[in-house]
């Protein structure tokens, strides 16, 4: 089996992608959601290409949709962008890739999870960093919490 990510090729030409994403918590906003990529074997949030004309909040909410099932999400505000590199063997290239989260509040509903997801679990914070194998990902978790922790919503 070809892994879909490879560490990082210097000398290797490269492409830059932007994603958009969310860390998204029910109402009650003492969980949040994690889905398990059974390629990778990783815990991750839910995010995807921006496709071309799109904004991020719009690209936000369909990925999420797309990748949950969950019910129309609420964007709660940007908690942070993340960048990162690595290699794609299938395309023989390097890849540059910006991700900017939202926090998304949605009722904890069954999900419908697309094909590359095995499962979901919402999880207590403290779980979820845990959970997460990589420090960006710590980043985002902790970004939406300071957002969710921040002033109230007027």
């Amino acid at each position: 089996m070809v892994r879909r990510t490879e560490p990082f090729r210097p000398g290797r030409p490269i492409v830059a992608e932007l994603s958009s994403g969310a860390m998204v918590v029910p109402p009650s906003r003492d969980r949040v959601l994690l889905l398990h990529e059974i390629e990778e074997d990783r815990w991750t949030l839910p995010k995807g290409h921006v496709e071309p004309g799109e904004s991020l909040e719009t690209a936000a909410l369909r990925e999420v949709a797309e990748e949950t099932g969950l019910p129309p999400v609420r964007l709660a505000g940007e908690a942070i962008e993340v960048a990162y590199r690595f290699f794609d063997p299938r395309r023989g290239c390097n890849v540059h890739k910006t991700v900017v989260y939202f926090v998304g509040v949605a009722p904890i509903a069954p999900l419908r999870l697309e094909r590359i997801f095995d499962r979901g679990e919402w999880l207590p914070f403290a779980e979820a960093l845990g959970r997460v194998r990589y420090d960006r990902d710590r980043d985002v978790l902790a970004a939406g919490r300071r957002l969710l922790e921040g002033p109230a919503e007027r």
